[in-house]
């Protein structure tokens, strides 16, 4: 079986490690790949978001299944492409097609999704640059803070929360006015603010039945005690301690039935993950966000904790047979903790040296290459190191430790994951 997995993330790094555990020996090939995938599996230097070049690699590969990790080929209808094909089209995607995959492409069209389906989430309004002092006016009647969405893809930067009404409606200008984010940025959606803890769900579904994963809590922000820049995500936990079963089932009644009713209401084919980011505000889960695949760091503590046979599950999934699969999670809790570049998440320099990861430790490659025979830094994110025990703060235990044994120049890690729980 050859199964090729599209992106070069942790997330993908991962999804390798737990593939090659498969008894059904699957052999990966990764596009693009990073140093840790190309351990695992062979790489190909092909951007994911070029679909021909996808659909090339598919069948001179012989591709059986195709994973998609990152939410921008999926964004520009990889899916659709692949089942629109001559000859391909029998192959199956775990990853929703284009329209579909506009749950994460526009905030907007999330948001609507929300509100025609009763799906708990923030009051909002949308505006673009033709009625930007509509917009400005708006600020004025909300009280702060304030949230200021870019309804595009942004890489994770395009959300801005701002306490003060004269920066709000700076920045709401900057993005409108002045493509602040790009394209990401024609359109803004100004929210309600919620003011709770986060945590995140994730489903996987063939269109027809779904299963949910283990939960996990992300931590986004650069600076300890959740200060400073929205990044990628410097770290998660799994599962998430506050999380208890009454809180769990009203997640299921009031967000996960309904988002899968209104899939199939809407008549959207959705085959793959639904990452849902929830929020508890007092005792309620409130939707902040979906997106449309596996998040990046927390597949790396969700993943872990599943004892099923990921080959046979994503298998399960291509071919409409979920109904037939029961999901085993250890009890035992995951953590993970992200080492980046100096400068992340503004300017950092690639191709610093890396040492120390042929220990024991369980290492998941991100922003990382080979020259020579050195594996070096080319990413803001570069690594993630996971560990696992009894509860959360040994799992982080574990976790730290494993990552201490490790250095490249201008190397920097929180380290106070957990401080919230």
């Amino acid at each position: 079986m050859n199964i090729l997995i599209l992106g070069n993330g942790g997330r993908e790094h991962t999804f390798c490690w737990k593939l090659s555990q498969s008894v059904l020996q699957p052999k990966l090939f990764i596009a693009p790949g990073n140093a840790g995938t190309a351990q695992l599996g062979t790489n190909i230097d092909i951007n994911p978001t070029d679909l021909e070049a996808v659909a090339t690699a598919v069948s001179s590969h012989a591709i059986d299944l195709i994973l998609v990790g990152p939410e921008a080929p999926l964004v520009a209808g990889i899916h659709d492409h692949i089942a629109n094909h001559p000859t391909l089209s029998h192959i199956p995607v775990i990853g929703p097609k284009e329209e579909a995959a506009k749950l994460e492409g526009s905030k907007a069209y999330a948001k609507a999704f929300m509100e025609r389906h009763n799906i708990p989430t923030a009051p909002y309004k949308q505006f673009n640059a033709a009625n930007l002092s509509e917009g400005l006016a708006y600020l004025e009647s909300i009280p702060a803070p304030y949230v200021l969405k870019a309804d595009g893809l942004a890489a994770g930067k395009g959300v801005l929360i701002i306490h003060e009404l004269d920066e709000a409606k700076a920045a709401l200008t900057d993005m409108l006015a002045n493509k602040k984010f790009g394209a990401a940025s024609e359109q803004v959606v100004i929210e309600g603010f919620l003011d709770g803890i986060e945590l995140s769900c994730f489903v996987l579904t063939d269109g027809e039945s779904h299963v949910t994963f283990p939960f996990a809590k992300d931590y986004k922000r650069i600076g300890e005690g959740d200060t400073g820049l929205n990044t990628g995500g410097m770290g998660a936990v799994s599962p998430v301690p506050f999380n208890d079963p009454v809180f769990k089932q009203k997640i299921h009644d009031r967000i996960i039935t309904p988002t899968m009713e209104g899939l199939k209401k809407d008549k959207l084919d959705f085959v793959g993950f639904v990452f849902i980011g929830l929020i508890r505000v007092g005792d309620d889960p409130f939707v902040i966000e979906y997106n449309v695949r596996m998040g990046d760091p927390e597949t790396q503590v969700v993943l872990p904790r599943i004892q099923n046979d990921m080959a046979e599950l994503l298998l399960a999934t291509g071919e409409k047979r979920l109904h037939e699969v029961a999901l085993h999670i250890s009890p035992q809790a995951a953590a993970t903790v992200v080492g980046v570049s100096g400068g992340y998440p503004e300017a950092y320099e690639k191709g610093k040296v890396i040492s120390g990861l042929a220990g024991d430790g369980l290492i998941f490659q991100a922003g990382t290459t080979k020259v020579d025979d050195q594996i070096v830094t080319h990413g803001g994110r570069v690594l993630a190191s996971t560990g696992f025990g009894a509860d959360v703060q040994e799992a982080l235990t574990e976790a730290y430790s494993n990552l201490s044994n490790i250095s490249f120049e201008g190397m920097y890690f929180r380290k106070d994951l957990g401080f919230d729980l």
